[in-house]
């Protein structure tokens, strides 16, 4: 792209258009037109996506089509479905949704998932054994990241699928709290660690890996009982046998599966035998069905790069530099955090792909939690705290558990809050309400937020697959708007750098002299405090 994008004839009609009707109240575009939401909403099977909250009108949709036209949205599906390096700063493809075509899949991604069902169906039926020869009754995975993220979002949304005997367990912070509270609730004689890592060498993973292995062998004292309570999901077979893995139980991927789009490969091993493996069958062919609808529906019908679209508008046109999400199911009270890394790790970058600075917002910064628990702390500010926030609400049509008088209830407060962010109230209908003049400056809302609401039939693991594949390629669409590439994630590998580096200076093994004097002085003071 030789053009720069705020150069371009779709940039620059979009922002004409964006200084023409900023001042469109989300009430005047509902009154105007009655059936907006008819309009302004697509299904998908039961998957409905309703928009029609969003600040747009007709003509605002085909002007950001016509922006993913220039961009070549369609183009770039093809490089990518093709297997080219379109992760052009690691010469990498990039092609997670081969890992959830079915029969079309390849047979290096047939050969694990065979090797999965295996592996899942050994421990679920006793034939797997610990040292002392118990069951299997525990598994903490091991990992950080996309390791970690959307397994643990995984198994916490289908809950209601899982395993009756069986209970899976995550650890990822570097911090000894994190495994040191897991490990104390568990018995190393029925315990399996799964250890998440391409590489086998990330700091978090290995180190609290480590420290796992001392934990068993303290109670087994013999080297052998490591390979019965430890299986890995990684490409590094030198490092995992020198760990004591053994070779049948390491779970390779390849290089164009990113951390953040892994969840579907031998990374979801936890998931699998969280919920078995034929509900992790039935996940991947959520996946797959979105990539179809994605992959094939035309711009006017297809929901990730309507959703891509919409979050374009809201971040280049009208400057809403932040972005909610609301899931009305405490289910999935995780799916922000893997959205987060999702989003923010793809396209949270400042070089475009010709390496020149890029001259737009990109990523806004995504955050939320559950509803309706969000209500009761962050959503004063969404409605009177003056800035402009986009959101997604998220509902079930039916819960998945199913207690009497809770999921109507909480339906309501989903509808209720994005009816209220849209529509507000005025000085005047509050005083209708009985509300006194002196208190009306309080009681106001000024409305005119916009929302995005996704209703899933209800949370099984196909529905899971979908709404995870359908912010994929969201992720997807926009770091093509935006002439990015999503797929590397250099801004994470500097930390890491950095910290290798300062690592010994705070144990006292290398000099802090020629570190910058905040860091100097943080070391010192922080060593007063080690043994």
């Amino acid at each position: 792209m030789d053009t720069r994008l705020i150069d371009s004839t779709a940039w620059r009609a979009l922002t004409r258009h964006a200084e023409a009707i900023k001042d469109r109240h989300l009430r005047d575009l509902f009154a105007s037109n009655p059936q907006r939401f008819d309009d302004l909403s697509l299904s998908h099977g039961s998957l409905l996506v309703d928009f029609s909250k969003q600040r747009v009108t007709g003509t605002t949709l085909q002007l950001l089509r016509n922006l993913a036209e220039q961009s070549d949205i369609e183009g770039w599906m093809k490089r990518m479905q093709a297997g080219e390096a379109i992760n052009h700063t690691e010469n990498r493809a990039v092609l997670h949704t081969a890992l959830r075509a079915g029969n079309d899949a390849p047979d290096e991604v047939k050969d694990v998932l065979a090797r999965m069902a295996a592996f899942c169906e050994q421990i679920h039926t006793g034939q797997w054994r610990g040292y002392s020869g118990e069951r299997i009754t525990n598994i903490v995975n091991i990992g950080i990241g996309g390791s970690d993220l959307g397994p643990r979002m995984a198994v916490q949304a289908l809950a209601g699928s899982q395993h009756p005997d069986l209970n899976v367990h995550f650890v990822s912070n570097l911090d000894g709290a994190d495994l040191a509270t897991t490990l104390s609730r568990l018995n190393p004689r029925s315990t399996l660690f799964i250890v998440a890592s391409k590489t086998f060498t990330t700091l978090e993973t290995i180190t609290n890996a480590r420290t796992a292995r001392h934990w068993l062998l303290a109670a087994a004292n013999d080297e052998r009982a490591v390979a019965q309570h430890f299986a890995a999901a990684s490409s590094n077979l030198t490092a995992t046998c020198e760990f004591g893995i053994a070779p049948a139980n390491v779970f390779e991927f390849r290089d164009w599966v990113g951390g953040r789009f892994s969840l579907w490969s031998a990374i979801g091993l936890p998931i699998a035998l969280a919920i078995g493996y034929r509900n992790f069958e039935r996940l991947l062919a959520g996946a797959h069905d979105i990539d179809t609808h994605f992959f094939t529906s035309p711009a006017e019908s297809n929901l990730p790069l309507t959703l891509a679209l919409l979050a374009a508008w809201n971040t280049n046109f009208l400057n809403a530099h932040s972005h909610g999400v609301f899931p009305y199911s405490h289910s999935l009270a995780l799916l922000p955090a893997h959205l987060q890394q999702l989003e923010m790790e793809s396209n949270g970058k400042r070089a475009d792909r010709q390496g020149r600075t890029v001259d737009i917002a990109t990523n806004p910064i995504l955050w939320g939690a559950a509803g309706t628990n969000g209500q009761h702390s962050f959503f004063q500010l969404l409605h009177q705290g003056g800035a402009l926030v986009a959101s997604d609400f998220i509902a079930l049509g039916q819960s998945d558990f199913a207690l009497p008088g809770h999921h109507s209830g909480l339906l309501a407060n989903c509808l209720a809050q994005s009816s209220a962010l849209a529509f507000g109230q005025t000085e005047a209908e509050a005083r209708s309400a009985g509300i006194p003049d002196a208190l009306l400056p309080y009681r106001s809302f000024p409305g005119n937020q916009p929302s995005t609401t996704i209703i899933l039939p209800e949370l099984t693991p196909f529905s899971l697959g979908q709404l995870i594949a359908l912010y994929e390629h969201k992720v997807f669409c926009l770091g093509v708007l935006w002439n990015l590439n999503s797929f590397d994630q250099w801004g994470v590998e500097l930390g890491k750098q950095l910290a290798g580096r300062l690592a010994p200076c705070i144990k006292g093994e290398a000099s802090s002299e020629a570190l910058d004097s905040s860091t100097r002085g943080l070391i010192h003071h922080l060593r007063q405090f080690r043994n």
